[in-house]
């Protein structure tokens, strides 16, 4: 008997909002499929207002409650049996996040679960990251957001640490991170990472998948460090206008990708990996899994 799920995921993140509708396949004796159905993304910078005067502003406060209604709306029409709505950094951070949430519980029934970076690495790791991580090797997992970065290292195929810092892009675009956080990462990441001797990368994040993308790699084959280096040279050498009308990226992409792919570089160095492999997951792929899971325990 075939069964068919349909469930969706929110991320709230710092640099924009998304919608993952996904359907999940389980047909009898074969291996259940996860295929993304519908991905609604909606450029909202909440972490430029919280990082910057520790509250959302009334405009986006409107445009939140807006685009969960929105949300709801598609939810509804897509006929979803389960959803999770999970707010990182930037609704972590703001005094009135918690405001936030409970309006939009009231105005659209949307509740939102505030997470703290280690839950986000959590789930995140719940995703499909087994399948590219290979049991005789060692990987560093670095996820950059808006607000946060989170680093996990793993080998042979388990989770050796994680952590999470406020290496985020909104904040270093915002000149909000002083040095004493860089080499609280570096010495973190050079300490979890000195008995290891070859060491891969796995980048996450929107920026890492539009440098990817742009590359013309084909899937599942790595980044070289060589090569996201000249083109952290190519973004520097290039104004934000150049890299909306030369490189096709979206307004709110073309000035982040620059400090995320500082903190990807960095990673990379502190590491000592010479290339980085890029899976299409994010936060949004692992809350579809946990709501999977959480669901296939309790039947």
């Amino acid at each position: 008997m075939l069964k068919i799920r349909k469930y969706a995921a929110i991320d709230i993140g710092s640099n924009a909002v998304r919608l993952l509708i996904s359907t999940i396949t389980e047909p009898e004796n074969k291996e259940t499929t996860f295929k993304k159905t519908s991905l609604v993304r909606v450029p909202i910078r909440l972490g430029a207002d919280v990082f910057i005067n520790g509250k959302i502003s009334q405009e986006n406060m409107v445009r939140m409650k807006d685009t969960m209604r929105a949300y709801s709306l598609l939810m509804k029409s897509h006929k979803i049996e389960k959803y999770k709505a999970c707010a990182t950094s930037a609704m972590r951070d703001a005094n009135n996040g918690k405001e936030l949430a409970a309006h939009i519980l009231e105005d659209s029934g949307i509740d939102i679960e505030i997470i703290d970076g280690e839950h986000e690495a959590a789930i995140i790791a719940a995703t499909d990251l087994h399948e590219l991580i290979q049991d005789d090797k060692t990987y560093l997992y670095v996820d950059v957001g808006g607000g946060s970065t989170e680093f996990t290292l793993y080998s042979e195929g388990k989770t050796i640490a994680s952590r999470s810092f406020k290496l985020g892009t909104v904040r270093l675009l915002n000149n909000m991170i002083d040095d004493s956080l860089w080499q609280e990462a570096e010495k973190w990441v050079k300490e979890q990472t000195k008995k290891y001797t070859k060491i891969s990368l796995i980048g996450s994040g929107g920026n890492i998948n539009n440098i990817f993308k742009s590359s013309g790699k084909k899937i599942g084959k790595p980044l070289s460090y060589l090569y996201l280096s000249s083109y952290y040279q190519l973004l520097n050498s290039l104004t934000y206008e150049d890299r909306i009308s030369q490189l096709g990226m979206n307004t709110d992409r073309a000035d982040v990708i620059i400090p995320a792919t500082k903190i990807y570089l960095s990673a990379m160095k502190w590491s000592r990996s010479r290339k980085v492999y890029v899976p299409k997951i994010g936060l949004a792929d692992g809350i579809i899994k946990s709501i999977y899971n959480e669901t296939k325990k309790s039947e």
